[in-house]
């Protein structure tokens, strides 16, 4: 954490001769710069762990449906297009819920196997 200060304040100090001139743009990059140089080279940089996705393309119509209907509910509130607002939702709610049981199963799955033959660590 010091490592880092030292490192920021260092930058800082040459940030402070910038031209008056310089536009603010300019300026804001420069210090957004400097600040991740500095915590990149002092902490480190940190992989992010990929997941894989759980979503395929009918939960994309899901979500892209019930955007429609809810903007359809605002534009002409009336008892039909909340009836088909709720039963998107309802439909979507199911299938994400179905699709997050498939993924926790395979991921079961997987850590049965991996336990049967010894192999703890890839999963």
């Amino acid at each position: 954490m010091k490592e880092y200060q030292i490192k920021i304040s260092n930058r800082f100090a040459a940030l402070e001769s910038l031209n008056d001139r310089q536009d603010t743009n300019r300026a804001w990059e420069n210090i957004k710069e400097s600040i991740k140089i500095s915590a990149k080279g002092s902490l480190g940089l940190h992989e992010m762990k990929q997941h894989k996705p759980r979503s395929d393309e009918e939960c994309l119509h899901f979500l892209d449906q019930r955007k429609r209907d809810k903007i359809q509910s605002f534009q002409d509130p009336n008892q039909s297009s909340a009836d088909k607002l709720n039963n998107v939702r309802r439909e979507a709610s199911r299938h994400f819920r179905n699709k997050n049981e498939e993924y926790l199963k395979v991921k079961i799955d997987e850590l049965e196997t991996n336990s049967e033959i010894k192999n703890i660590l890839e999963t």
